[in-house]
């Protein structure tokens, strides 16, 4: 090995060594900073600087990482082309970072509306609202961020920059409402811009699509998740809300009235149902003390149709309710009023009822005819008699 390998090959440790140095003392002055800002927090009752040091850790230490070795690069001996492709690798991991950074630090808004609107509160219809519109403008900001990223990254490399220029020029205004029109996929993100400003649906509405009831669980930039009764996933793209018609049980409010159907003979006494339907909701916590009421709604040539209409406060509650009382009222009929009940009636004409009535009559049984007597039995009973003394 020669002077001139072995200075090269001493001049290539150095600058690893340097690097290696310069890594450990910028992961220790993150570490070090964050540990200062995690103490300020604790003293502070706010939820954005907490947030920054939570989200904003692991991309800070790339950051840190990257911008110390950009700063060092040109102080260690290396060969110019191997330094400029190491800067520009640095400036390409540094602008990703930065990116990441701004993705992370957007979860801070999600926490800071949580804190303040509870979804779990009884009236939770503002903080439906707010939790809806923010979701959906964090996750389109989230997209902005990204191609605003990803267009950097490539006007950043020279061999390439004229396709980020074209990517960078497509996110204009302009470009966006032609590309979001001319793209059926790209649609439902224009679709979660004007959910996000109209909110025909929030998270945890209540709503029913293709037939399946459910609650609303999750609103993403191009697809809502909702979970149906029985713990299925259904999932709608955005576009959908928009462009058919669908039912949302709390668009307004979460109360709902329910029903419960009877169908029972003419003979019901139906105040004495009413009343007995009276005292049942009032004895149902899931009543919302408000709307109650039995109507004779309908009537056939066999029953007749008694639609009990109830309040609750959520359509969880209602259905309950309602079962609960189809139950009650069943078994109060069957107690006190059996005779309500349905029944089948006929009526047979007056023939008819003889006929009926002389089948269902046992048969007489027909008398025994006497056995005839023997040659000479009554000869010999004569006999035995005796003359007959004439008088």
């Amino acid at each position: 090995m020669d002077d001139r390998t072995f200075a090269a090959w001493e001049q290539g440790l150095i600058a690893v060594g340097v690097l290696l140095l310069v890594v450990v003392a910028a992961l220790v002055l993150h570490r070090m900073a964050f540990a200062a800002g995690e103490r300020i927090t604790r003293r502070t009752p706010g939820r954005i600087d907490s947030g920054v040091i939570h989200y904003g850790y692991r991309p800070a230490q790339v950051i840190f990482v990257t911008l110390a070795l950009i700063l060092v690069m040109p102080a260690l001996p290396l060969p110019d082309e191997l330094t400029l492709g190491l800067q520009r690798l640095l400036v390409l991991g540094q602008t990703a970072a930065i990116g990441w950074l701004a993705v992370s630090l957007t979860n801070i808004i999600n926490d800071v509306v949580a804190a303040r609107h509870d979804l779990t509160a009884a009236d939770n219809l503002l903080a439906r609202e707010v939790h809806t519109r923010v979701r959906m403008l964090q996750r389109i900001l989230v997209v902005v961020i990204v191609v605003i990223t990803v267009c950097l990254i490539l006007m950043a490399i020279p061999s390439i920059r004229q396709i980020g220029v074209t990517v960078f020029a497509s996110a204009g205004v302009a470009g966006l409402v032609i590309g979001f029109a001319a793209r059926p996929a790209l649609s439902n993100l224009i679709a979660g811009i004007q959910l996000a400003l109209t909110q025909p649906i929030r998270i945890d509405d209540v709503v029913i699509v293709e037939g399946e009831w459910g609650w609303i669980e999750e609103i993403r930039s191009t697809f809502v998740v909702v979970r149906i009764w029985d713990l299925r996933r259904l999932v709608v793209p955005l576009s959908h809300f928009i462009e058919h018609p669908f039912q949302n049980w709390t668009r307004r409010t979460s109360d709902i009235l329910g029903t419960v159907f009877l169908y029972v003979d003419y003979t019901v006494p139906v105040e004495a149902v009413r009343r007995e339907l009276h005292r049942l909701v009032q004895d149902n916590p899931l009543w919302d003390g408000q709307v109650w009421g039995l109507q004779v709604t309908d009537a056939n040539d066999r029953t007749v149709e008694l639609r009990a209409l109830v309040g609750a406060r959520a359509s969880g509650d209602a259905w309950n309710l309602r079962c609960q009382l189809r139950e009650q009222l069943i078994d109060f009929l069957q107690r006190e009023y059996p005779e309500s009940l349905p029944k089948m009636r006929a009526e047979l004409p007056p023939r008819l009822e003889e006929a009926a009535s002389a089948a269902a009559r046992p048969a007489a049984r027909p008398r025994r005819k006497p056995a005839p007597a023997a040659p000479g039995e009554g000869a010999r009973d004569d006999t035995l008699r005796g003359p007959q003394d004439p008088k």
